[in-house]
């Protein structure tokens, strides 16, 4: 299944609501030695994702003018945005823990690798697309909060990676939901697909047909540990952002000091 799917075809004018896809393979174990040093090894994509974010920025800035006349990306835009899309979230899923394979060095990854994006191309409101910046707003917050959750306590979720060598399947879940949520946001503001960010906490076991592609993310079926601990995050996240808040306004300079 390929990251990026483009149809000049009907389907292109369809499926409005086709929410983009998540799929990861869940490792049954991880190797104890990447997991200690897993943020280390991923310095190199790190720097390799800043350059590829600037190259983002102007592919979006372009498509979002060409959007308004055409009411729809142009392939070259789309294919570009959703490669770098999909490599964001294999960076992004690496280090995050949730699965043990290096990302490779290429926006279009081996068949093998064990995440992977689905985003389709499809018509676009041409007022969504030109209140973007306003609309993505309150998806935004929460992408923004359950991220900074995550990673306010991401010293106790490596630790227990890394001592029983795999993650426990309600952090396993909540982890995916959280980088989903991500991923589907990143396609919204992007412009890859006109669905607004859904399925925070998961999906209906029977949402995905029998007969379809199907993972440990698709569906993403949570436990109500996954959930519970999915709206932890976003606990954390909200303190987390109280807290930077209280401590820049306590150390900003006063009027006559």
């Amino acid at each position: 299944m390929a990251d990026a799917q483009w149809s000049p075809g009907p389907r292109a004018w369809t499926a409005a609501e086709w929410l983009p896809v998540l799929d990861i393979i869940e490792p049954p174990r991880q190797r104890r030695l990447t997991v200690l040093v897993r943020l280390l090894l991923l310095i190199p994509q790190f720097i390799v994702l800043f350059f590829l974010y600037i190259a983002a920025v102007v592919t979006v800035i372009v498509g979002w003018f060409a959007a308004l006349f055409l009411g729809r990306l142009p392939e070259p835009v789309f294919r570009f945005l959703a490669e770098y899309l999909g490599y964001q979230v294999r960076v992004g899923a690496s280090s995050m823990l949730l699965v043990d394979r290096y990302p490779p060095f290429a926006l279009d990854p081996p068949p093998d690798y064990p995440v992977r994006i689905e985003v389709r191309p499809t018509a676009l409101n041409r007022l969504a697309v030109f209140f973007r910046l306003i609309l993505m707003i309150p998806a935004a917050v929460v992408q923004s909060l359950v991220m900074s959750g995550w990673w306010a306590v991401a010293i106790v979720w490596w630790l227990i990676t890394l001592i029983l060598g795999r993650m426990p399947r309600p952090l396993f879940e909540a982890t995916a939901a959280a980088l989903r949520y991500v991923m589907r946001f990143g396609a919204y503001a992007m412009m890859l697909t006109p669905a607004y960010p859904k399925g925070f906490f998961g999906d209906d076991e029977f949402s995905v047909p029998q007969q379809q592609a199907r993972s440990a993310t698709r569906p993403l079926v949570m436990s109500g540990a996954g959930k519970g601990l999915l709206i932890l995050f976003l606990v954390l996240g909200v303190a987390t952002s109280i807290t930077t808040s209280t401590t820049t306004w306590s150390t900003e300079p006063t009027d006559g000091m």
